[in-house]
């Protein structure tokens, strides 16, 4: 099959030939029909997991995955040939991803059925980037009219973040680039939510306190200085990183972090899947590259493309 696959690390992501995989017991073989670009999928690439877990090679990229039930492997129940499914590959080594024309994955956990009214391209950009924003939001308790304040908003996960953030009833600072990531963030949510967006590049401080002048409740660390952005909570206040800030690096400071280790389980992706047929949160897809052209996909995204870049079967 075909997949995006590398023979080593650091390498750049390339499009070749590969074993297609065969379901074990208990898993499913889906024929891909959508996935998408992760920062974890870049880290892994730049070799930044060597000696953190193993790398079977060759190397299949992808997390995220959306599309059809191939085959079922033995004592597989609760899902036939033909269903439509999304959710995130789990493995406890790297290597067999979704950005492929197919995949395995355990059938008893990070996969659910695909709701009518959830398009196939944005179910598979939406487990990593979703549970990553769900479970932030969930591990600094954000509730409505508190301040909340989401360093790289523009990102897959900050962009659903600030929709989600926004449904609580909570104030959102979004950091952005000025320009087309700025206006890409302001157009995220409705006009009846809160969003203030401030200038990446600026004076993050004085913007921020010149909104929150006693400090912010919360920070969601999706990019830039954890230190520094924890600096502008307010005393008690709670910062979320998926990029691994912890509690040492803020010592003097009265605050929290919690460093994030995404779940995309069961509850969590069907009850994201229902707040997209609902309309209630939309999976920011911005750019979209076949298979084949999923390097570009990757260039993309350490470029800065804003919200989500889907890779797709064709």
């Amino acid at each position: 099959m075909r997949a995006v696959a590398l023979d080593s690390v650091p390498a750049n992501p390339a499009v070749g030939e590969v074993d297609t995989p065969r379901p074990e017991a208990g898993e499913l073989l889906v024929k891909v029909a959508a996935s998408s670009v992760n920062g974890f999928d870049v880290a892994v690439a730049a070799g930044y997991l060597q000696g953190m877990m193993e790398h079977r090679f060759p190397l299949v990229l992808g997390g995220d995955f959306a599309g059809t039930v191939e085959a079922l492997g033995a004592g597989v129940e609760g899902f036939a040939v033909g269903d439509a499914v999304f959710g995130v590959v789990t493995k406890p080594f790297l290597g067999a991803g979704s950005l492929a024309e197919y995949v395995t994955v355990s059938a008893g956990y990070r996969v659910v059925p695909i709701p009518e009214g959830l398009a196939v391209a944005d179910a598979g950009a939406l487990g990593v980037a979703g549970a990553t924003a769900v479970d932030s939001l969930n591990a600094v308790a954000l509730t409505e009219g508190q301040t909340v304040l989401i360093s790289g908003a523009g990102g897959g996960v900050g962009s659903l973040a600030v929709q989600l953030a926004a449904a609580r009833g909570a104030k959102v600072i979004a950091t952005a680039r000025p320009g087309a990531q700025t206006d890409f963030v302001t157009g995220l949510t409705g006009t009846d939510a809160e969003v203030h967006v401030v200038d990446f590049t600026g004076d993050l401080q004085a913007q921020v306190r010149a909104i929150a002048p006693d400090g912010v409740d919360a920070v969601l660390h999706l990019a830039g200085d954890g230190a520094e952005l924890a600096g502008l909570l307010r005393p008690g206040g709670g910062i979320a990183s998926p990029l691994g800030l912890t509690q040492d690096a803020v010592k003097g400071l009265d605050v929290t972090v919690h460093t994030i280790m995404a779940d995309p389980n069961p509850a969590t992706l069907t009850a994201l899947a229902e707040q997209v047929t609902s309309g209630s949160l939309r999976v920011p897809v911005t750019a979209t590259y076949p298979l084949e052209r999923a390097a570009e996909a990757f260039t993309a995204f350490t470029s800065g493309t804003p919200g989500k870049i889907a890779v797709t079967r064709s």
